[in-house]
């Protein structure tokens, strides 16, 4: 199988010229027959036949290479300017620009590795962690400096099976790097082996193993083998955070300090290098060291001072690095610095003269992404903490608030109790709305999105917002003229600009003047702040500014956690900032701050702008309103919880209907297993113990199709789409609901199937209600 690759490589590289030898060979055939000398007829046949059957088997043999279409490879190849070659998931050539073969000998039908030779150490293990990060969407770039300059390799994927390799000139950062330099990687395998180490001494793995075996973590001499004859050299280890190791090969000189190199060495390398006293004092640095740690060449600098997020102290640290106990060499600190975040990665090497060398790695945008992993994990361990508690907790208050409607029915404005009862009702409400920012934190609330004008709500809302800053406090609005449409749940987004309006009151318990601004925003490219990345487009931008006491700098990541606050207990739940910040993005928005302690804080939330066709604005029913029934409805009633149940069959027998009770999926289809009773409504919860409500409505339908049905559930409606695909004539009434929202949910699905009688389809049939979500 190996010869049959090889030949099949090889016939692949010569495969395009296949047309030129069957070409040649008819001549040559043609030639024979038609030459009037006949001794040239056997030498021209011959020749002929061969060229032909040569040109097949290079048909034949190189067909494999590729199914595509040559006219697609050339077309991807020149898609790309510059140096470009396309190669298969194997890392088989396909194609070759010319600039790319001007610049590594890349043979069609043969691996990419053979190119690479004098870019990698190992170019078969390079090039397949190449293609394998490319074909995961990950990042895929290698630089290394060859004799021509430095050169950077990238791969991305460009279709199934295809990946497009990019070889560019980069300017190199200074002088080429004099300092050998060899890395391992976590197994002990070669990964890097620079130019200068290449110079000294060879590339061979049994040349690098000698050098390198036995080494310890500490600054050793060592002797090297170079053309010149033996040298000896000083060779300090750095071990990586990855588990692999760094060795440089320093220059010759037992006794010299790292003073005496010569003028601009340390400048040239491209690491950030530190000499360290074991006290953190820095004796000698380079040009990055100082860019990343902000100070100045010359400034008298110590790591204690400059690094921090430790855990302990710096100093103890750098001394047990000194005496070798340190278990961890290499950490991950913050820069104590005023104008940005940064983090460095520092590697420590122990020195001969009982000293420190440190090399220091950027890691910010590491640290960024895991900030950023981090905080969806906090996000969805809050959406299943908040799952769970509305469940449980939205079934207790419709219980409790479904009871006391029954109650408040037999009682009077004028009884004594009813003061009582509104109370009771009024705390449920409360209840329930704490439940809701919870969801809108976590992003699983329901939304009823609808296109608006951010005019037109701003307008109706005016009013209310005047009432809840008080009379302390001045609120001044300014809206754009040419504000573009949004689409946005209305009632969720009055909840934001409430939310945020309220937050600059309380920021001025002595007054002052709070200014609501919308605006119209066209990035034209995209905005990157705060680690979140607005994409460019068209936005509808609400502004809140304050002039309050301002935020802290320390306490500005933390103010739209949930649970969070600033104001003194009992004061506030922690939620304000958390919805707002829910809801924004479940919107799909963005929401930023921006605060001056003892000038204010400005609040700026991005909606995108919809693209789409704004048409009519569908009719919105009253909350709660009951359409009139003439005579009465059997319905099904399926709830789990025992309270909830009763309420229910309570509220439905009270508008008139006949009310069949069942506690699970399974009682309900053993009610309707009898063909003489006849139901004209199923009413449900989604998740039960067993049989769930959709599990046990499909297998119902079966048998009485056209039956409406009324979903109730204490969860969020995230998943509600995939039942009405799936239940016909179905409608999702979330908890907590009340005896109203019940009975109205109920008769519009009575109304519906009437008039599907009547052959007049309703025209909201199978939406979900509005008033009801």
């Amino acid at each position: 199988m190996p010869v049959l690759v090889t030949v099949r490589r090889s016939a692949a590289a010569h495969a395009d010229r296949a047309w030129v030898a069957l070409a040649l060979g008819v001549l040559l055939v043609a030639a024979a027959w038609t030459s009037p000398w006949p001794g040239l007829f056997a030498p021209l046949l011959t020749a002929g036949s061969t060229l032909a059957c040569l040109a097949v088997l290079l048909r034949l043999f190189g067909r494999p290479v590729s199914d595509i279409p040559s006219d697609r490879l050339r077309r991807l190849c020149a898609s790309a300017p510059g140096a470009t070659l396309v190669t298969d998931s194997e890392g088989c050539v396909l194609i070759a620009s010319p600039e790319a073969l001007r610049r590594v000998a890349a043979v069609r039908g043969q691996p990419v590795a053979d190119a690479l030779q004098a870019f990698f150490a190992d170019p078969g293990h390079a090039v397949a962690d190449l293609i394998s990060a490319a074909a995961r969407g990950l990042p895929a770039s290698a630089q290394r400096t060859l004799a021509s300059g430095p050169l950077r390799i990238a791969v991305e994927r460009a279709g199934s099976g295809l990946f497009l390799w990019r070889l560019e000139s980069c300017a190199a950062d200074g002088p080429e790097i004099a300092l050998p330099m060899v890395r391992l990687d976590p197994s002990g395998r070669l990964a890097v082996i620079n130019a200068a180490a290449r110079a000294l001494i060879g590339q061979s793995p049994d040349s690098v193993a000698a050098l390198l075996g036995g080494a310890s973590d500490e600054t050793e001499e060592v002797m090297v083998e170079t053309p010149e004859g033996p040298s000896r050299r000083r060779l300090v280890q750095l071990r990586m955070a990855d588990g692999g190791r760094e060795f440089y090969i320093l220059p010759e000189a037992a006794g010299a300090r790292a003073a005496e190199a010569p003028e601009g060495f340390l400048d040239a390398l491209p690491v950030a290098l530190l000499q360290l006293d074991i006290d953190g004092t820095v004796r000698l640095s380079n040009a990055r060291a100082n860019k990343l740690l902000g100070a100045y060449a010359g400034e008298a600098l110590n790591l204690c001072d400059r690094l921090e997020g430790l855990g302990r102290s710096v100093g103890d640290w750098l001394a047990d690095a000194a005496q070798g106990r340190a278990p961890n060499t290499a950490e991950v600190l913050r820069v104590a610095r005023d104008d940005r975040e940064l983090f460095v990665q520092v590697a420590l090497a122990r020195m001969g003269g009982g000293g420190l060398v440190a090399v220091l790695h950027d890691v910010t945008e590491m640290k960024t992404l895991e900030a950023q992993f981090t905080q969806s994990q906090k996000m969805q361990a809050i959406g299943q903490l908040a799952g769970g508690v509305a469940h449980d907790f939205n079934n207790l208050l419709t219980a409790i608030s479904g009871h006391c409607d029954l109650l408040m029915l037999r009682h009077d404005a004028g009884d004594p109790d009813y003061g009582d009862l509104v109370q009771i009702h009024q705390n449920a409400n409360r209840a329930a709305s704490l439940v809701g920012q919870l969801l809108a934190f976590s992003r699983k609330q329901t939304l009823s999105p609808e296109v608006m004008d951010l005019r037109d709500t701003m307008g109706e809302l005016a009013h209310l917002l005047d009432r809840l800053v008080g009379e302390k406090v001045r609120l001044r609005m300014r809206h754009a003229e040419a504000l573009p449409p949004i689409r946005a749940d209305k009632r969720q987004l009055e909840q934001v600009v409430m939310n945020l309006v309220v937050n600059a009151r309380d920021a001025m318990p002595e007054g002052g003047e709070i200014r609501l601004e919308t605006e119209a925003v066209q990035l034209s490219t995209e905005l990157q702040r705060d680690r979140a990345v607005v994409p460019p487009g068209p936005y509808a931008m609400i502004r809140v500014r304050d002039e309050g006491h301002g935020i802290p700098p320390d306490r500005l990541t933390k103010i739209f956690e949930p649970f969070y606050t600033t104001k003194r207990p009992g004061e506030g739940t922690g939620l304000g900032l958390s919805t707002v910040y829910g809801i924004v993005k479940q919107t799909g928005g963005f929401v930023f701050v921006d605060s001056t302690v003892g000038q204010g804080s400005c609040f700026s939330v991005y909606l995108p702008a919809y693209a789409g066709e704004i048409g009519p604005a569908a009719p919105r029913r009253e909350q709660g309103t009951v359409e009139d029934q003439p005579g009465s409805a059997v319905g099904l009633l399926v709830e789990d919880e025992a309270p909830v149940r009763s309420f229910a069959a309570r509220a439905m027998r009270m508008r008139g209907h006949t009310v069949l009770e069942a506690e699970s999926g399974e009682e309900a289809l053993e009610k309707l297993s009898d063909p003489d009773l006849k139901v004209d409504v199923f009413v449900s919860d989604v998740v039960m113990p067993g049989l769930d409500g959709p599990g046990w409505v499909s297998k119902a339908l079966a048998d009485r199709p056209g039956t409406r049905v009324i979903f109730v559930s204490g969860y969020a409606e995230d998943s509600f789409g995939e039942i009405k695909a799936r239940i016909p004539n179905s409608v999702y009434l979330p908890k907590p609901f009340s005896l109203a929202d019940l009975t109205a949910t109920v008769q519009r699905q009575l109304r519906a199937a009437a008039r599907a009688r009547e052959g007049h389809p309703d025209e909201e049939e199978g939406r979900l209600p509005e008033e009801v979500s």
